[in-house]
């Protein structure tokens, strides 16, 4: 396959910012031999967390058939699309994109699988091969060795009697696991997830890998000390990059009136949301939708928008992230309406904000966060 042809649009593209790397190539050398037995095994192959479908495409030139595929990202699944057209795969061959569940898994005999950061994600993942996929399933999990650990090991031996580790090749590595098995803790092996935050007196539930899982991460719960004080009046309000909802759960309890619109690119973290609403009895007033930045709104609709920002791409840390999310909150804001956005503050947005959106204010500061208000001119 040509990986050199492959991009990421519409996700992020920037210099040092690649649409595949070593490991995919070395995890499709590593199942080559699999897929090649399996090509008369139409819906054998699954691919999970592909980042721009380098693995799944792959799969498919390999030889697989009716490749099932589930990209955590929007911008994941957009990309595979384009890639495929790109490399003129008939549509006949083309992956299908499913949702992170048992049917997805359903009969798998060969899993590739891009080794995410998240232990947790890992752990929900393997579990769901290990529960649903055939008794003779092959699990092929790579990654950069700089981003693994030795607890991934552990995490995939809690679900498979098997983990073998391949040697290293160009600075990346593949866990082999086989013999899926129960899990040692059944209650400990239940996603999503809840807890009860005492301080908010808020449930938060989460998937596995959506940021800071079921705890309120410090920028967040800086950012709802100061956040009664936005647009008091606003009828509706939009959580951009909603993760598990804590922020639209938050403000369509202290508001009654309010609607909140949340979206989030990633599909664990709007199926959090949506529990996280759910848990609060706000389900009702809080609407959550996967979609890329706020492509959901129409131009001027709002008067007020929330926000803290992720800023990696994958493991890139790159401020391209946070201006494309000050661009969107730009165009859907009214004449007067506001963008609230925490953020670390060696980061140093303002500027951006300010070119972006308009006049901004500082709304509150500590060693670690700032808070600011930006009015759309």
């Amino acid at each position: 396959m040509d990986f050199d042809a492959l991009r990421r649009h519409p996700d992020l593209e920037a210099p040092g910012l690649a649409a595949s790397d070593a490991a995919d190539r070395l995890i499709l050398d590593e199942s080559a031999p699999a897929l090649a037995e399996l090509a008369d095994a139409p819906g054998a192959v699954v691919v999970v967390d592909d980042a721009y479908g380098a693995l799944a495409l792959g799969a498919v030139e390999g030889g697989a058939r009716g490749v099932r595929v589930h990209q955590d990202p929007l911008t994941g699944e957009r990309a595979l699309v384009g890639n495929a057209d790109r490399l003129g795969v008939p549509v006949s061959d083309r992956p299908v994109s499913l949702p992170l569940d048992a049917a997805l898994l359903a009969g798998a005999r060969l899993v590739l699988l891009r080794l995410p950061r998240s232990l947790d994600r890992l752990d929900e993942v393997a579990g769901l091969i290990a529960r649903a996929a055939a008794p003779d399933v092959r699990v092929v999990a790579g990654g950069r060795i700089k981003h693994m650990s030795l607890a991934m090991n552990d995490v995939l031996a809690a679900w498979f009697g098997r983990v073998d580790v391949t040697h290293a090749r160009r600075k990346s590595r593949a866990l082999v696991a086989t013999a899926p098995r129960a899990a040692r803790d059944p209650a400990a092996a239940e996603w999503p997830r809840r807890r009860r935050d005492a301080a908010l007196d808020l449930t938060v539930v989460a998937h596995g890998g959506v940021f800071a899982g079921t705890t309120v991460d410090i920028g967040t719960r800086f950012l709802l000390d100061v956040l009664g004080d936005a647009v008091p009046d606003a009828e509706r309000a939009v959580d951009l990059a909603c993760g598990s909802g804590v922020v639209a759960s938050w403000l369509a309890r202290e508001r009654p009136g309010l609607m909140v619109e949340a979206s989030d690119r990633s599909a664990a973290a709007v199926g959090s949301a949506r529990l996280t609403a759910e848990a609060n009895g706000v389900a009702d007033r809080v609407r959550v939708v996967r979609a890329d930045g706020l492509e959901h709104l129409a131009d001027a609709s709002e008067r007020l928008v929330v926000l803290n920002p992720p800023f990696h791409s994958d493991a890139a840390v790159h401020t391209g992230i946070a201006g494309h999310l000050f661009a969107e909150s730009a165009r859907v804001l009214r004449t007067g309406g506001e963008l609230w956005c925490v953020w670390n503050s060696h980061l140093r947005y303002r500027p951006l904000l300010e070119r972006s959106v308009g006049p901004t204010r500082q709304v509150a500061r500590n060693p670690k966060f700032t808070v600011t208000a930006s009015t759309r001119r």
